[in-house]
């Protein structure tokens, strides 16, 4: 038996009794570690794998790919037919993973694979804006449509992980070319207004005389060969086909959409 510091002897019970205590504690702990463990490794295995944890009544995540919109950071500008104009185009791209990837991760992918995509729309944009007029902007922007739905999304790798990108284009007039053109562009917009005004006359007027026409025909089968009504009619048929007429020939100076 020790002595203590002050000389009497030490219990001897004192330090299993503590030995005990702790190893009860310990034990304890472990059993109730290992029962949370238990209770969320699935959770946590779901979390680890950005899936929702089951049955925890969370609502269910959007099937398919994630997709990050991201616009580009400025306006591409190429020159047009010339090279003293220019047209100037708005892109938008979509991206996306064949893999689970979170929407922090995809878009640190889609900032830092941003500009090789912009570069390559360039190239692309300006390879069919020097054969084009700097009017024709429409043109343009239906070329390019059409250039990228032929085409598989452009893809990207960094180490093991691919990301794919599918570009979409608005393109914008010169604002001299705008300028220049929106006199014209008026006119047209007011002549187009004035002929729809006309055709829709000739349409009430058509349909109008077709109405009368069914009128005086019900007419002329109770009263029989009545020569008023039957006047009436041949007048109603006349100005229904006169209709029909300025009809046709305002679609006819309507210009091609």
């Amino acid at each position: 038996m020790a002595d203590t510091s002050d000389g009497r002897p030490r219990p001897a019970e004192a330090r299993p009794h503590w030995a005990i205590r702790s190893l009860t504690a310990t034990r304890g702990a472990s059993a109730r570690g290992w029962r949370w463990w238990a209770r969320n490794w699935d959770r946590l295995v779901a979390a680890l794998q950005d899936e929702e944890p089951v049955g925890l009544g969370a609502p269910a995540t959007p099937s398919g790919p994630l997709i990050e919109q991201r616009t580009a950071p400025r306006q591409i500008v190429v020159p047009a037919q010339g090279y003293v104009y220019s047209f100037h185009i708005r892109a938008t791209f979509a991206w996306s993973s064949t893999v689970s990837l979170r929407a922090e991760v995809l878009t640190w992918y889609a900032d830092y694979f941003m500009p090789q995509a912009v570069q390559r729309l360039t190239r692309l944009a300006a390879d069919a804006a020097r054969e084009l007029a700097p009017h024709r902007a429409a043109d343009l922007e239906i070329h390019l449509q059409q250039a990228l739905a032929t085409q598989s999304p452009w893809c990207y790798q960094r180490g093991d992980l691919e990301v794919s990108c599918t570009p979409d284009v608005a393109v914008r007039l010169d604002e001299p070319i705008r300028r220049a053109v929106q006199p014209q562009i008026d006119r047209l917009v007011s002549l187009e207004c004035r002929l729809e005004e006309h055709l829709q006359q000739a349409r009430y007027a058509e349909e109008l005389s077709r109405r009368w026409v069914v009128i005086l025909d019900e007419h002329l089968a109770v009263a029989g060969g009545d020569p008023e009504l039957a006047t009436a009619r041949q007048h109603l048929l006349s100005r229904q086909r006169e209709a029909i007429r300025w009809i046709d020939e305002l679609l006819a100076q309507r210009p091609l959409s």
